[in-house]
């Protein structure tokens, strides 16, 4: 009896492998590891948000606007519970995709009215921490561009015959991924030119911390903008 019993598991275990079973398990494990990387340099560029709005307010307060859209965007992201089931939910998958891609939008809205604030400019911690966010956007586009391709992947397994029979029998569905628009819009990270050529951003080597910033100091004067400020709806 436990003859059978085994001969029969492993029947049941040939089945599923030329069935595609463990691909799909393959599959589904590369898509989640690379969604938690992506959440992860999500959650990096979200970190060091604070303290770059700190360092700018000190030097431009009166871009009360563009200040106050990045803090709300941030906030928004924050509001979005980002979890593994999430790519499960095309719905808030998608909702989470377009908070990204606003923080993102007023992200880059702020790097452009530093241009205008040449003290800002030359401060060392605004420096230290613009190469930090420039090194995070890069990561953010590898780690996307990564999840992607695992997604399409893990897709086609769970779509095409055999394996699409295995995927309909235990329960497996497509995953959410992002789209080729927002893609596009991803594909080039903010940047900064100072003292008139492009600080390029530093090339990533891993998962390193954000580095501390010093606080601006209360009281200290706020840089005034080179030919006039520049509209906080910009």
């Amino acid at each position: 009896m436990r003859l059978k019993l085994l001969a029969l598991l492993a029947l049941v275990a040939s089945l599923l492998s030329g069935c595609g079973y463990n691909q799909i398990q393959t599959n589904d494990e590369q898509v989640n590891a690379a969604w938690s990387e992506v959440l992860n340099q999500y959650k990096r560029r979200a970190d060091l948000i604070p303290n770059l709005v700190q360092i700018v307010q000190g030097y431009a307060a009166h871009e009360k606007e563009v200040l106050t859209k990045v803090t709300e965007a941030r906030s928004q992201v924050a509001g979005i519970k980002a979890t593994p089931e999430l790519i499960n939910d095309p719905q808030a998958f998608a909702q989470f995709q377009a908070a990204q891609s606003q923080l993102s939008g007023a992200l880059s809205r702020l790097l452009l009215v530093v241009e205008n604030y040449p003290n800002l400019k030359a401060d060392a911690s605004f420096r230290d921490l613009q190469a930090q966010v420039e090194g995070t956007e890069n990561r953010i586009t590898v780690a996307r561009n990564r999840y992607i391709k695992t997604v399409q992947e893990y897709n086609t397994t769970v779509r095409v015959f055999p394996s699409n029979m295995t995927a309909m029998l235990f329960g497996y569905k497509t995953k959410a991924n992002f789209t080729v628009e927002d893609e596009k819009a991803m594909s080039s990270p903010p940047t900064i030119k100072f003292d008139g050529g492009s600080r390029p951003a530093p090339t990533p080597t891993g998962n390193e911390p954000a580095k501390p910033v010093a606080p601006v100091k209360p009281g200290a004067a706020a840089d005034k903008p080179a030919g006039g400020a520049l509209s906080a709806g910009y």
